[in-house]
């Protein structure tokens, strides 16, 4: 078996084990999902089952209105923690995408350049140029890619900071809400 063949059997292998190993990521994500919505799916029904009786054994009207008063701030909160558990599933699974994808990309980078590093010692004599002119666009394409990659984890880094921003605040409203 000559070496490319051997690397290209070596490199589908990698590709086949990130592959199953990013559709594991992608199932524990979902079961991670599941299994939030079946814990408030209880919790909710509990609730209502709770309320329900409270609001049946209510002696008058105010006492009907202060049960229903009381339903919405823990509502609130609980929709907040909720939304909370649903980004953290979903920004663990894609940050481990993203690692998977990082890792991949910088792997083939080497590669390539370790392509373009054994291609240019073999060139033939006076295309120096050319090689050199080839070697600074694959350089300025890794640059290129590095700048988007650090582009996308500052757009990623600031939207969670909105996202932790926005349920502080969120939080903060909920508590002066049950205060009153």
């Amino acid at each position: 078996m000559s070496l490319p063949q051997e690397q290209m059997l070596a490199a589908h292998k990698a590709n086949l084990e990130t592959l199953f190993g990013l559709t594991n990521k992608a199932f524990e994500g979902v079961e991670k999902l599941v299994e939030l919505n079946v814990t408030a799916s209880r919790a909710a029904l509990s609730e209502a089952n709770a309320h329900a009786q409270a609001v049946l054994s209510a002696k008058d009207a105010q006492e009907l209105l202060t049960l229903q008063a009381s339903l919405f701030q823990p509502l609130a909160e609980k929709t907040l923690a909720y939304s909370r558990h649903l980004y953290e599933i979903a920004s663990g699974t894609g940050a481990e995408f993203g690692k998977a994808f990082e890792a991949q990309t910088a792997e083939v980078q080497r590669t390539f350049a370790n392509f373009v590093d054994s291609t240019s010692k073999n060139a033939p004599a006076g295309t120096e140029t050319t090689v050199a002119v080839f070697k600074s666009a694959v350089s300025a394409a890794n640059n290129a890619f590095e700048s988007v990659q650090k582009a996308v984890k500052q757009a990623t880094d600031m939207a969670e900071a909105n996202f932790n921003a926005v349920t502080t605040s969120a939080t903060k409203v909920a508590a002066a809400g049950r205060k009153r």
